[in-house]
């Protein structure tokens, strides 16, 4: 495979040799195509008991309330890709304290990687992906207008340790707080 441009050659979805799953496989050079899935870098941004929410200005879920997060970029730690998200969404400067919870969404080949992270201070604006930001108190935040059953999770879960210094990061949700939380996409 000489060149990187994909469109310059001819993939059919087949099993490789070796392989147990069909991919897709150039038809002249046998080279394998893997289309793996997408890392998601984010964080439970909080000051002074307050936790910051971006509004979404795009889609998917445009006009709802999410966490400061987006795909990890190339040659990038997982924190450093969560303080530019919450950079580029809310013009905010983060300090990472730790890892909260690490996300399986399957049904769109998502890994999801939440931390804990703090504002120095109260300075954030909408950056080009945001309508609006903002630090809500907890019985403020606008539980029917979160974008995606995660950020219900990460919030929920942050809660669950939010004084401690030491804890087992989280996984996906079960039970009643899933449940709850499939009640926001229906929304």
């Amino acid at each position: 495979m000489s060149s990187p441009n994909p469109d310059d050659y001819a993939f059919e979805r087949k099993i490789p040799a070796g392989d147990n799953m069909e991919r897709h496989v150039c038809v002249d050079c046998g080279w394998v195509h893997y289309d793996n899935p997408k890392i998601v870098v984010g964080s439970v941004v909080t000051y002074e008991g307050k936790f910051l929410l971006c509004k979404r200005a795009i889609n998917p879920r445009k006009g709802f309330w999410t966490l400061p997060a987006g795909y990890l970029e190339q040659n990038e730690t997982t924190a450093d890709g969560a303080m530019r998200e919450a950079f580029e969404e809310a013009n905010a400067k983060i300090r990472i304290r730790d890892l909260l919870a690490l996300y399986s969404v399957t049904h769109i080949s998502q890994v999801q990687i939440m931390y804990r992270a703090e504002l120095d201070n109260p300075e954030f604006s909408a950056g080009p992906e945001s309508l609006e930001v903002r630090l809500f108190e907890w019985s403020d935040i606008p539980w029917n207008d979160l974008a995606f059953p995660t950020v219900y999770w990460a919030l929920h879960q942050y809660r669950q340790i939010k004084d401690k210094d030491y804890f087992a990061p989280f996984a996906n949700a079960s039970g009643e707080m899933l449940e709850k939380s499939l009640e926001v996409l229906r929304r």
